[in-house]
């Protein structure tokens, strides 16, 4: 299938101001483009590629003081499939798993492993290891949250969403990370696009979507505590520990948001119009964060 994707943001700034963007589509699904625009910036400033330490693009660039656009639209070929289930996959012994996995045991600034040790043990202790017990902590998280996005809070650890029973998609991420961690399962952060493929439109304006990919039996799967069902069409963005590597906007400096649209939807065609389902949103620099 052909899916349509991009994003038109918009911010002011009082000043000049150093901008990084992790909104590039991630390099593992470049190949899958089939059309897209350049990144457009209104007004045009230069902007330069780089790759983090995870392996994601981002992008940089000086904010002119003023109003300042960003848009980029896409149609990426998708398999069509759900997310892979295993519930065979076994749980990797901590001194089998490969270097460069190790860090996503660790905590982090919105991973607190620390808070959560104690609850992790006693309550999935008990299950056997493996997919089994991911699933265990992916349905815990998904049934002690309530989702809104009246309830974004940028500072909102996992530990303080497992307590406020709130939060939006990178909370239920980030508190489902932490358990994992907690039980030595690693885990990481992803950002990227989740239109409502094969499942009920969801009337609320479209956003760009967070989830996890757990490392078991050698490989990353995705599994997603808001949704908790395999879902089609996730194109990623980015990855990190927590949503602190992946960040959509970095501004070194104050902004405002004043013009937030999402768009990722299965395309009808093979015209490339312009994108029919993008929803002004108007929200406070905390959706970027």
């Amino acid at each position: 299938m052909l899916i349509r994707l991009g994003y038109e943001i918009a911010i002011d700034c009082a000043e000049a101001t150093p901008v990084i963007s992790l909104l590039e589509i991630h390099k593992e699904r470049q190949a899958d483009i089939k059309r897209q625009t350049r990144v457009l910036t209104s007004p045009s400033v230069p902007t330069r590629l780089y790759h983090d330490l995870y392996g994601n693009t981002c992008r940089r660039f000086t904010a002119p003081g003023g109003g300042f656009r960003i848009l980029y639209d896409a149609v990426v070929e998708d398999s069509g499939e759900t997310d892979e289930v295993n519930p065979l996959a076994r749980q990797v012994p901590v001194a089998e798993l490969p270097d460069d996995v190790l860090c996503y045991l660790l905590g982090s600034r919105y991973c607190e492993t620390d808070h959560l040790s104690d609850l992790a043990w006693q309550v999935f202790g008990p299950v056997p290891s493996g997919w089994a017990r991911v699933q265990a902590i992916v349905d815990y998280v998904h049934n002690r949250l309530s989702f809104g996005y009246g309830y974004a809070r940028p500072t909102r650890t996992a530990a303080q969403a497992h307590e406020e029973r709130v939060g939006v998609c990178r909370d239920f991420a980030h508190l489902a990370i932490t358990l994992c961690r907690c039980m030595n399962i690693p885990a990481r952060y992803v950002n990227g696009y989740l239109g409502d493929i094969g499942v009920p439109v969801d009337p609320a304006p479209m956003d760009f979507s967070a989830w996890l990919e757990v490392f078991l039996d050698g490989k990353w799967y995705t599994f997603d505590p808001r949704h908790n069902v395999p879902r089609i069409g996730r194109v990623v963005i980015a990855r990190g520990r927590d949503a602190t590597d992946v960040p959509l906007l970095h501004s070194f400096g104050p902004h405002r948001l004043s013009l937030f649209k999402v768009w990722t939807y299965e395309q009808e065609s093979n015209l490339f119009n312009p994108p029919h389902r993008g929803v002004d949103r108007t929200a406070s620099a905390q959706m970027l964060a």
